[in-house]
């Protein structure tokens, strides 16, 4: 059920491991805060992870409705749907691809969204099934590319908006997770992934820099104990950094809908 859905955003990376489920959910959290009705779907079909990122209870399942569809998780205010509550935390996914493409194609058609400004999608790393089921069953306003500075993780970024404007989704900007390190003894600023990568792509697309978070292990603790960055941290300088992001993904769709936004050219 997508009618009632406004927006639908991707934030995608090219690799694992580089924060790109943490960024879901903040920006989810953060855009909520700003007042926005938000949706936010697991798509990592072999790896869901924001059940536990949102602190949502064990065993947790979706209600039925009228036996066409399930009832999203509500959890911090956002609407939430995802596989890990339809299997418990021990069964692996071992499907091929095209099983779960068509888990994804369910949780995103088969759940009662109602009336939505932004439904966030946490893709899977990679370019794979799942990213293109996404591109063919569902209108998706644009993408956001999550990286970190090092030239590994850029060399994968490239892979990803590369691939998105294939399917001719515009890829709104990039978000820069552990950008820089700040000893909590002495505040010293150390670059231990590399500096300036996300800039350097943004540049090299001609798209923007949304944001460079720095690598806090108060970010990492709070995810782990259900408690997000945005709603651990408030008002702080970590809250409000994730809240200036999704304020400008927001800014830079309505400029992409508008057609004042930039244009890409994959050739």
């Amino acid at each position: 059920m997508l009618t009632n859905v406004k927006n639908i955003i991707a934030i995608a990376s090219g690799k694992g491991g580089v924060g790109k489920s943490t960024t879901a959910v903040n920006v989810a959290l953060a855009l909520h805060s700003r007042g926005q009705r938000v949706g936010l779907l697991d798509a990592d079909i072999y790896g869901p992870s924001i059940a536990l990122m949102l602190g949502v209870d064990k065993g947790t399942r979706p209600e039925a409705v009228n036996e066409k569809y399930f009832k999203p998780v509500v959890a911090h205010g956002i609407k939430t749907m995802s596989m890990a509550y339809m299997v418990t935390e021990k069964t692996p996914m071992a499907w091929r691809g095209p099983m779960a493409a068509g888990a994804l194609q369910q949780l995103l058609q088969q759940t009662a969204w109602e009336e939505l400004d932004v439904l966030i999608v946490d893709m899977p790393p990679g370019t794979g099934d799942i990213q293109l089921t996404l591109a063919q069953k569902a209108q998706v306003a644009g993408a956001v590319i999550v990286t970190t500075p090092q030239d590994i993780a850029l060399l994968d970024a490239k892979k990803g908006i590369e691939m998105f404007l294939k399917v001719n989704i515009p890829v709104l900007g990039i978000v820069e997770n552990m950008a820089v390190h700040v000893c909590s003894q002495c505040g010293h600023h150390e670059h231990i992934f590399g500096d300036g990568g996300g800039t350097k792509i943004a540049a090299e697309y001609q798209t923007q820099l949304l944001g460079s978070l720095a690598l806090d292990a108060g970010i990492r603790v709070q995810g782990d104990l259900g408690i997000p960055a945005v709603v651990a941290f408030g008002d702080s300088y970590v809250g409000e950094q994730y809240r200036n992001i999704a304020d400008s993904i927001m800014s830079t769709l309505a400029l992409t809908k508008s057609g004042e936004g930039p244009t890409i050219v994959f050739e």
